[in-house]
């Protein structure tokens, strides 16, 4: 998908973790396509994660995301890019109340911000 200069409205069809989400998108063509949806500027911790601590975040995370996103809301996805992993595209996300999701899990400490390469870890040293 490239880049548009305006927002694209998307579909919520399930929660994968706490800053990805499926979601269903009309394309030019009236075609409707499924595509994993990665939140840009954010990272939350990881479900499969490395301790017991990051696994509890993770769950809440997820469970937030769910409450900001709920099944079948519309969304709007601005700035989409290709991400590293096929089928799945970056994107900022607006709810339907026009908040910025990646900063909201941010603000309330429930992710970091991230810019790409390797993360950091969620376990305490």
């Amino acid at each position: 998908m490239a880049s548009p200069a305006y927002a694209v409205p998307a579909v919520v069809k399930y929660i994968v973790d706490g800053d990805t989400f499926s979601a269903g998108v009309k394309l030019a063509d009236d075609t409707m396509v499924s595509v994993r949806v990665r939140i840009r500027n954010v990272d939350t911790p990881e479900l499969h994660g490395e301790c017991v601590d990051e696994i509890v975040a993770a769950n809440v995370a997820k469970n937030r995301l769910a409450e900001m996103l709920p099944v079948d809301s519309v969304v709007e996805l601005e700035n989409v890019k290709d991400d590293k992993y096929l089928g799945r595209i970056d994107a900022t996300v607006r709810d339907s109340h026009g908040r910025d999701v990646g900063r909201a899990l941010i603000r309330e400490k429930l992710g970091r911000p991230y810019s790409g390469g390797k993360r950091k870890s969620w376990c305490k040293q």
